[in-house]
């Protein structure tokens, strides 16, 4: 399947992402900090906007929708657990729902913890994971709304997913996470040079956007609270990994590096 991805910087730190089904010209926005930057990209290509995919309430995410709609009548799609968040919300959908944007097909996994109805949109065919404030490059959310541990359980299912899917996240908040995870993993020698690499990449101004499920299975210590190595660098060996998790989530909380 051809499908064409813009990645979209929005407000300060957000991102928004288009996708086009070339087939059928079908297109979506996942996620909408705001309208202009998406439009001004949309007006570019000269696309005509069909879908919004929500992955959550907050509103660095949704801000954007009535300006969309108003314009282009996209049908607006997002996490049934939320709708009444969400404005303009024409289809609801939770676990293992699909989610057509024209020929390209998304299953939908319900994510609970950064929000409570939080959801992902994984196009299998395209290898394409749009993972929203669940899962970060090198990090993930802030568990708000549900504790760690839920979180943390929402991030194994993704963490199966092809080691050659690519992510998309809803922020570029990758240094940081970086500087935060040699402290917890500080002799993964990948982790080192993917901080080395990022440094460089943020010193031009450049996206860190997307990784892939194998990057963050090799680097990203959020998922690998299972991980011996990491219960080991924190003493907590032994430990059951969603208290692992959630040591790390509190440890990044409170990082200022």
């Amino acid at each position: 399947m051809a499908v064409d991805v813009r990645l979209v910087p929005c407000l300060a730190d957000n991102y928004a992402v288009i996708l086009r089904d070339s087939s059928t010209g079908a297109t979506a926005v996942v996620d909408a900090p705001e309208a202009e930057p998406i439009e001004r990209a949309l007006d570019a290509v000269k696309w005509p906007l069909t879908h919004i995919l929500v992955t959550h309430h907050h509103g660095d995410h949704v801000q954007g929708i009535p300006a969309l709609k108003r314009r282009y009548g996209a049908k607006v799609v997002g996490p049934r657990a939320e709708a009444k968040q969400i404005p303009m919300i024409d289809v609801e959908v939770g676990a293992s729902d699909m989610v057509a944007v024209g020929n390209m097909r998304a299953r939908v996994f319900e994510t609970p913890g950064h929000t409570a109805g939080h959801v992902v949109y994984w196009f299998e065919a395209e290898k394409l994971l749009f993972a929203g404030d669940t899962l970060f490059a090198l990090g993930c959310g802030r568990a708000i709304e549900r504790p760690a541990a839920t979180l943390w359980a929402s991030l194994l299912p993704l963490r199966d997913l092809p080691g050659d899917t690519v992510v998309y996240c809803g922020h570029e908040y990758t240094l940081a996470n970086a500087r935060f995870a040699v402290t917890v993993d500080p002799r993964n020698a990948a982790l080192k040079a993917r901080l080395a690499a990022i440094e460089a990449m943020r010193a031009k101004g450049k996206p860190t956007l997307p990784t892939t499920i194998a990057e963050e299975r090799a680097t990203n210590p959020f998922l690998r609270a299972d991980d011996p190595a990491i219960a080991d660098a924190i003493a907590m060996k032994g430990v059951d990994p969603a208290a692992i998790f959630t040591e790390l989530r509190q440890r990044k909380n409170n990082f200022r590096g």
